[in-house]
């Protein structure tokens, strides 16, 4: 139920409030078009990139598997930071989202650490370090200003990343953990909660 809750989440953030603040400040930098298509750009980049990464865990049990997952936590804080970039409410809503499925790879971390033979220390360690990756990849946006209009074309990639995690990874994560209705309308209602405090943070 959290799963398909923080799926919700995760797809909510990036439809309804990064795609949107993505085409206004994108359009300083490109037109509708080009600010869609990096969208799809960030969306197949993350797979191919997770997918790699997941392959190369697989083949090589130990440390890459909650490597993966940290660095996949170190991009969801240059997500949340950019979009601070964008306002502040923008922000909170982003880091809500995070906070939702970073739980669940929290738990992957460990999980992966402790297959591949590292023991409950290195599996706190990993865990340590997936819990700060987000607070680096924020710091790391505090320290350079981007214009609009190539904010806006950042905000459209991280809204990709999005769109993958919530759709790809997490929906299909909760279905196969308790394949039943309740799942699904826990998505929805993550979706619902996502676009109810977009519209009053815009409001």
């Amino acid at each position: 139920m959290v799963l398909g809750l923080s799926a919700g989440a995760v797809i909510g953030v990036a439809l309804f409030d990064l795609i949107p603040e993505a085409l206004q400040l994108g359009r300083a930098a490109a037109d509708q078009g080009v600010v869609l298509a990096v969208v799809g750009v960030g969306f197949c980049g993350y797979m191919i990139l997770e997918r790699s990464l997941r392959a190369a865990a697989e083949r090589r049990r130990g440390a890459l598997g909650p490597a993966s997952l940290t660095l996949h936590s170190l991009l969801d804080g240059l997500g949340v930071g950019f979009a601070f970039q964008v306002a502040p409410a923008v922000g909170l809503v982003v880091a809500a989202a995070v906070l939702a499925h970073d739980f669940a790879d929290g738990v992957n971390t460990v999980t992966l650490s402790l297959s591949g033979g590292g023991g409950s220390r290195r599996a706190r360690a990993w865990l340590l370090a997936d819990a700060a990756a987000p607070l680096v990849g924020i710091g790391l946006t505090r320290l350079v200003r981007v214009e609009s209009g190539p904010l806006g074309l950042a905000v459209a990639l991280f809204a990709g990343f999005f769109l993958y995690i919530g759709a790809s990874e997490l929906t299909p994560a909760s279905h196969r953990a308790w394949p039943r209705l309740w799942t699904s309308l826990a998505t929805l209602a993550g979706m619902a909660v996502i676009w109810v405090v977009v519209r009053v943070a815009g409001g």
